[in-house]
């Protein structure tokens, strides 16, 4: 496992294949060189910006060729700090992925080295004769020298730079500011021009919170886009947490968890996802140590309508989350993010480590975080159970940035809870479900513990009932405008409302919020889990169980006749009512799905053999037999053209949605746990396609 060791210099890879600084406001130039005799034992703090040509180490790049970073700077710290204290890795040399290579190839027409950088996002070649015909006129004010005055440079990147700049009038005469510069020489492509125009309109848009960098101007002129910021002058988090050895006190770091959850609630009530959260992208306002924190750098970020998923792959390759490597992924990403941030905070090191960046993505997807080796016996419970519940892998389980800030962890009158979307997802469909799914619902709801039911009373709250204790259509309308932003407009979040329709004639009271805003999959991830579903089977026997048939339950899943043969096993055949094994699995559905299903979920339980799949010329393979849930594990499929010579535990040639799935051979049963996503297929490790 790595460990936050020296500081690279921050650069993302933008959509022209350079480097940009990933710091929007108070970007640093790299450090004097300086090196560290080999026995004087002192660590060196931050990795200087240094020639490594003459180093007598052999090149760790293939073939002895030379390293992908810029002139000066060196592939690791490691090699300058042999008197390290806190560490016991330096920061990995980049090593350029084959996978990230095609995608700029791809995009740019030839092959730019990666960084350690974010993952550039897959796009269409653009000739460099097209880049002549390119609209760089964003219609920003053209009189940015005579409003602002420029100062020194505080960053740089080969995409722009950063300077400090003070207001020549008006209200910011005099007042420190920050300018990042964008060089429109660089623009390239459609794409980097919209990206620019993206990172303008978020900024523009977000307003009116006291942990989001202040957004003042933005101008252009024939050379260059101006985006006029405050300037934050305390440095980035990253430095900090290098300075106090590579980790902070869980009180100190609640300080810093706190401000994140806050300003990350907030974008995504708003409709913002920011893509890129990562200690470089937090800079302190002051030195002083009880500064605010501001988040900045939106040129990765985007909007994000409440039911949306994206598919490009961008962000850093130590915070990416596993569902943006699978290419479907929405607000849950950044929460991936904020438990990478507070894992380091916490102990100093990644989660996730490799050499390569390959390799990082495969630790992503497929490693566990430890929590065994040192200091993590110190740590307290509450502070691994909110690390674990930010990284669990399945994005559903996870807590919101909400939800995170009423942790026991967390737990704190002092700070207000903001209001959260899920709610409003997690309403709308319980508002469209049927009613023997709202009894199951109800009966959970009663069985929920102390902690879920603090974070449920202070969104009811939010919602400010009416007089009579009960809310309505109106109230979550009127929630949302008092929270609401340009940016919550441009996502269309308020146009969830006209799913909710039914509460625009009926009123819910806190008992039924209850029922309607728990998510199944969030409390499965809870360790008193079995211990919730088999209180809730007891309410649930008493109010709402009873005598269902197969039809009936495959009707209320919207499944076909071909899933009988697993529904039966939910039924009790002594009463015909549902098990607890069936209330669990009816709670949040089954795997199989409609005709229209683009794929099948599934989960290694057991593995069968199947025999005679001749028309991809394999005669065996192994596949994993489906559980219940309803999204987000690892994807097996099978094609239409041989599903009906598939023989199985589970008749999959007669399934509904077999008209949309493919085959996937294999040489043995390393299935689900041990795959990677490939566009629309997962390659699995260990297995082939034939």
């Amino acid at each position: 496992m790595g460990q936050c060791y020296g500081k690279t210099i921050p650069s993302v890879i933008d959509d022209n294949g350079h480097d940009r600084p990933t710091t929007a406001v108070g970007d640093r130039p790299p450090p004097t060189p300086s090196r560290t005799p080999a026995n004087n034992g002192t660590a060196v703090k931050s990795t200087p910006a240094r020639s490594s040509a003459t180093s007598p180490w052999p090149s760790p790049y293939p073939h002895g060729g030379a390293s992908p970073l810029p002139g000066g700077v060196s592939p690791s710290p490691g090699r300058s700090t042999p008197g390290r204290k806190f560490f016991k890795r330096p920061f990995p040399p980049p090593s350029p992925a084959k996978h990230i290579k095609a995608s700029l190839v791809r995009r740019f027409g030839k092959a730019k080295p990666p960084m350690e950088g974010p993952i550039p996002e897959d796009g269409s070649t653009m000739e460099e004769s097209e880049d002549q015909s390119l609209d760089k006129n964003f219609g920003y004010n053209k009189n940015f020298g005579a409003k602002y005055d420029l100062g020194k440079e505080v960053g740089r990147g080969h995409f722009g730079h950063t300077c400090q700049a003070k207001g020549r009038k008006g209200e910011l005469r005099d007042l420190p500011l920050a300018v990042k510069i964008i060089s429109k020489a660089k623009m390239t492509t459609a794409i980097s021009i919209e990206d620019v125009r993206r990172e303008v309109k978020i900024l523009k848009a977000l307003s009116g919170h006291k942990h989001l960098v202040r957004f003042y101007d933005a101008c252009e002129d024939t050379n260059n886009v101006y985006i006029v910021m405050e300037l934050c002058e305390g440095g980035e988090l990253l430095d900090r947490i290098l300075s106090r050895g590579g980790r902070y006190t869980e009180e100190d770091a609640k300080v810093i968890v706190l401000q994140i959850l806050s300003v990350v609630a907030f974008c995504h009530l708003q409709g913002v996802v920011h893509r890129d959260l990562k200690p470089e992208n937090f800079l302190f306002t002051t030195r002083n140590e009880d500064a605010d924190m501001k988040l900045i750098d939106f040129g990765l970020s985007d909007f994000i309508r409440p039911e949306e998923r994206l598919n490009d792959i961008v962000g850093s390759a130590y915070y990416v989350a596993p569902e943006v490597l699978h290419r479907s992924y929405s607000l849950e990403a950044d929460i991936w993010s904020i438990g990478v941030i507070t894992y380091i905070l916490l102990c100093g090191s990644r989660p996730f480590w490799a050499r390569t960046e390959s390799g990082i993505f495969r630790a992503v997807l497929r490693a566990d975080p430890n929590f065994d080796d040192l200091p993590w016996p110190s740590v307290s419970p509450e502070a691994k159970d909110f690390v674990k519940r930010l990284l669990n892998k399945d994005y559903r389980k996870r807590m919101t940035a909400a939800q995170a800030l009423t942790h026991p962890w967390l737990r704190n009158e002092n700070h207000p809870v903001p209001l959260d979307i899920l709610i409003y997802k997690l309403v709308k469909s319980y508002l469209h479900a049927s009613p023997f799914k709202r009894a199951a619902l109800k009966a959970l709801s009663k069985a929920l513990t102390e902690d879920e039911l603090g974070y449920l009373r202070a969104q009811f709250t939010l919602l400010e009932p009416n007089k009579d204790g009960r809310v309505s259509l109106d109230n979550f309308k009127m929630a949302l405008v008092r929270n609401g932003t340009d940016a919550m407009t441009e996502s269309r979040v308020p146009d969830i409302l006209n799913t909710m329709t039914p509460l625009s004639y009926r009123k819910m009271d806190f008992e039924e919020f209850c029922a309607a805003a728990i998510s199944t999959y969030q409390l499965e991830a809870l360790e008193g889990w079995e211990q919730i579903a088999s209180t809730a089977f007891e309410y649930f026997e008493q109010e709402g169980n009873r005598v269902i048939s197969l039809e009936e339950l495959a009707r209320e899943l919207n499944v076909g006749p071909t899933a009988h043969t697993i529904l039966r096993d939910w039924i009790r055949s002594s009463d015909g009512k549902l098990s607890l094994l069936g209330y669990t699995k009816f709670l949040h559905g089954v795997t199989l799905r409609s005709a229209n299903t683009r794929h099948l979920r599934v989960k290694e339980e057991k593995f069968f053999e199947c025999m005679n799949v001749n028309s991809h010329g394999c005669s065996t393979c192994c596949v994993s037999r489906t559980s219940e849930k309803d999204a987000g594990d690892d994807v097996v499929a099978f094609s239409d053209k041989t599903a009906n010579e598939v023989k199985t535990g589970i008749d999959y040639a007669h399934m509904p949605s077999k008209n949309n799935i493919r085959i996937l051979e294999v040489e043995h049963a390393l299935v689900a746990e041990d795959c990677r996503r490939t566009n629309r297929l997962f390659a699995i490790s260990g297995c082939r396609f034939l």
